[in-house]
């Protein structure tokens, strides 16, 4: 009796696996120069090394820019417009209380300045290498994002909820509001994950502290 065949089954193709969709070549310049600015400097970065960085070549760059100043800007006003956006969009949402806008304002400061150090760092290092005229629209953004601290200490103290320090007998209260900021801001310089405390614990940190400093008490939020 003959042996009955095996019958083969053709092989099938690989499964495809799906690549993550390379990300936008704008959106890779900007990474780059971020990176290069922060690591070396604006001075000493030159548009070949930003372009050898993402994987581009430098008519790319030109795609998109005119110039190394020009990204410098971009990629400041860019940030720093988002974050007046996060914070404007915090405070709406917290519900009129002076005490938990705040506490909301300065735990998406925080956050942000936790997650985003790189982009910190050279948003505010690296400004001083651009002209007046590209400066002007990011001081505008900074401030807008201190006048909405102003407003919720203005509203706390009219309400009696704050009582923050006073100058001879007078609350400054643009002075305490740049003075919150500077302090949020400044994690950004040392703060790294993987410490003794998480980004939430960071944030939570500073919003008691802030509200201290203003003379409400952390739990009334």
């Amino acid at each position: 009796m003959s042996k009955r065949k095996t019958a083969h089954v053709a092989d099938e193709p690989p499964a495809v696996v799906a690549e993550r969709e390379p990300r936008p070549p704008v959106e890779a310049i900007r990474a780059a120069a971020f990176a290069q600015f922060a690591e070396r400097g604006y001075p000493v970065v030159t548009v070949r090394d930003i372009m050898k960085a993402c994987g581009l070549t430098q008519g790319a760059l030109y795609n998109h820019f005119k110039s190394k100043d020009e990204l410098l800007h971009d990629i400041i006003a860019s940030t720093q417009g988002e974050l007046e956006r996060l914070c404007q969009q915090a405070v709406a949402g917290a519900g009129g209380d002076p005490r938990a806008e705040l506490a909301a304002f300065v735990r998406v400061y925080v956050m942000r300045h936790c997650r985003l150090r790189i982009e910190a760092l050279v948003a505010n290092r690296e400004i001083g290498w651009l002209d007046t005229a590209r400066v002007a629209d990011i001081r505008r953004s900074r401030r807008a994002i201190r006048d909405i601290v102003v407003a919720i200490l203005r509203k706390g103290v009219e309400r009696a909820m704050f009582d923050p320090p006073r100058i001879e007998g007078q609350h400054d209260l643009k002075a305490i509001a740049m003075a919150l900021l500077d302090q949020c801001t400044h994690v950004s310089m040392w703060y790294g994950p993987g410490g003794d405390l998480a980004e939430e614990q960071m944030a939570k940190l500073y919003t008691d502290m802030a509200l201290r400093v203003v003379g409400a008490t952390p739990q009334a939020v």
